[in-house]
């Protein structure tokens, strides 16, 4: 199937309240401009270096998501462009997105990212560590950026069991937190689910997914 296939198919089963992020990290600007041109707009990438190159070349109304680990000295690269930020795990992270935010004169959208998963390659804060951020004033001080929800990634493992228990650990966190909104907290979104695994991110409350493979095939590997 094409991408354009691909696409069709994957949103005819997707509940309304579910956003799409086509993950093109490693595909060429010609496969992401065929998606683009299926009525994908929303893009997901792990490097800044690359989204940086692709944002330059591609249409300007496509909205980039940072779905990597990232890396305080490179946010400088993309504060002037990124939609939304999904893996922010750690304080100085967020501090430095909302100094660079400042210099561009915009608000920065981002996800926290929760560990949900036992694997310890996996990225991530603590309930403990969100809990502590949003209730500090050093938090509250930060007016450029804004906090829309969670992200999380499942354990790598065929035991769906083990998915679905992390996917709802994600998901009850979120509802704990809806009573503490604030000028830079606002969580509405629930970023979980891959290629792999969304449906059952979606049975258990996701509304944002990152899929690549299923859309633009097996990944390149630089």
């Amino acid at each position: 199937m094409s991408i354009t296939n691909n696409l069709q198919h994957i949103k005819s089963v997707l509940p309304k309240h579910v956003s799409l992020i086509a993950v093109s990290k490693t595909k060429p600007t010609s496969a992401i401009l065929e998606a683009y041109e299926a009525g994908q707009k929303a893009f997901g990438e792990n490097k800044i270096q690359e989204m940086v190159e692709k944002h330059e070349k591609l249409p300007k109304d496509i909205q980039w998501h940072m779905i990597g680990h990232l890396q305080r000295n490179k946010v400088k690269s993309m504060a002037n462009f990124v939609h939304l930020i999904h893996g922010v795990d750690s304080f100085k992270t967020l501090k430095e997105i909302n100094k660079q935010a400042i210099k561009h004169q915009r608000v920065i959208n981002c996800l926290l990212q929760l560990k949900i998963a036992k694997e310890e390659t996996k990225f991530g804060l603590s309930i403990t560590d969100i809990e502590t951020i949003i209730a500090s004033e050093e938090f509250s001080a930060l007016k450029n950026i804004n906090i829309k929800g969670f992200m999380g990634m499942a354990t790598f493992t065929e035991n769906k069991a083990i998915i679905r228990t992390e996917f709802k650990t994600l998901k009850d966190y979120f509802n704990k937190f809806q009573n503490n909104k604030t000028h830079n907290f606002n969580p509405l979104i629930i970023s979980m689910g891959m290629s792999g695994d969304y449906k059952i991110a979606i049975e258990e409350g996701s509304t944002m997914i990152r899929v690549g493979s299923l859309i633009f095939g097996i990944r390149n590997y630089a």
